[in-house]
């Protein structure tokens, strides 16, 4: 009988993990969706939602993607500085995104630069893009796959504001950005806010903070209220689903921050739609897996 070594064991794994992650939204956005539909009163947008639970419903039924643009792949590595085969995972990473392209099906949509060339798989120069935690002392790994669809890529910001802007600047910078583009990542939004000190760690920032489950705030109290704050203001727009007007323009705020330059302040937006695929799993050092972000859900 043949037995796959632990690295095609985690290659199978992944591969699978990213093809069940494009056709099912993890638990975090399913429950803020049912929320937000729940709280509707616009016939229209009551509509509008039925017809996105009903996508959800055949996407599952029909094992195909939520959404057909399944973006460029992205992983979040947070992996232990003892996990065995850390050396591997570039390697790994890049083989599982070609089998989920060719399972689920994914939509093609790594683009050679310059060249303009269409690569077929997925895989291209630093595609799939990865960024990488090392944990100290620790033998796991913990991977977040996005797939960021070209709609909810487009409103994407940053900037690096004078110290006099202070974080009122910052929010002005926000609400612009939502306001002027939000729509083309079809609402409701997840909105991701990086404070940093200078314009791509603050748009790194952005992006992990949009990924954070949606519910949480942040725990120093004064970047939790402004995430209330702007949140509030902008469900006031009410962009609602798919930007047709409604209660909603939101599901979630949410601000990561770092410590910056005294006379510079960075703001990063990074904006998630609707169908906000995303997922984590966990693995041990034997090969055992965690799903993290689909609670019951089996490979």
């Amino acid at each position: 009988m043949f037995v796959l070594d632990k690295k095609e064991m985690m290659i199978q794994t992944l591969g699978k993990f990213v093809d069940m992650v494009s056709k099912e939204l993890p638990d975090d956005v399913m429950a803020k969706l049912k929320e937000l539909r729940v709280q509707e009163e616009q016939p229209l947008a009551k509509a509008i939602y039925d017809v996105m639970f009903e996508n959800m419903d055949k996407a599952k039924k029909l094992s195909r993607p939520t959404c057909q643009d399944t973006g460029v792949i992205q992983y979040f590595v947070r992996t232990g500085a003892k996990f065995p085969y850390l050396g591997q995972l570039r390697e790994i990473l890049k083989e599982a995104t070609i089998l989920a392209t060719k399972s689920a099906p994914l939509r093609l949509n790594a683009v050679e630069v310059f060249d303009e060339v269409n690569t077929g798989t997925n895989v291209g120069t630093d595609i799939p893009y990865i960024t990488w935690e090392i944990v100290d002392d620790s033998t796991t790994v913990e991977i977040e796959v996005y797939q960021a669809g070209g709609g909810c890529s487009l409103p994407g910001r940053s900037i690096v504001l004078p110290p006099l802007a202070g974080y009122e600047g910052a929010m002005q910078f926000v609400f612009d950005t939502v306001v002027n583009w939000g729509i083309n990542a079809c609402p409701p939004l997840i909105v991701g806010i990086g404070i940093g000190t200078c314009s791509n760690s603050s748009a790194l920032l952005s992006k992990k903070a949009m990924l954070r489950p949606v519910g949480t705030s942040h725990p120093h109290p004064k970047a939790a209220e402004m995430e209330r704050t702007i949140e509030k203001g902008l469900n006031d727009i009410g962009l609602g689903p798919q930007g047709i007007s409604g209660k909603n323009s939101v599901m979630a705020v949410h601000i990561e921050g770092m410590a910056h330059h005294p006379s510079v302040l960075g703001v990063g937006v990074t904006i998630g739609c609707w169908a906000n695929r995303h997922g984590v799993i966990r693995f041990d050092e034997h090969m055992n897996y965690e799903i993290v972000s689909h609670k019951g859900v089996s490979l």
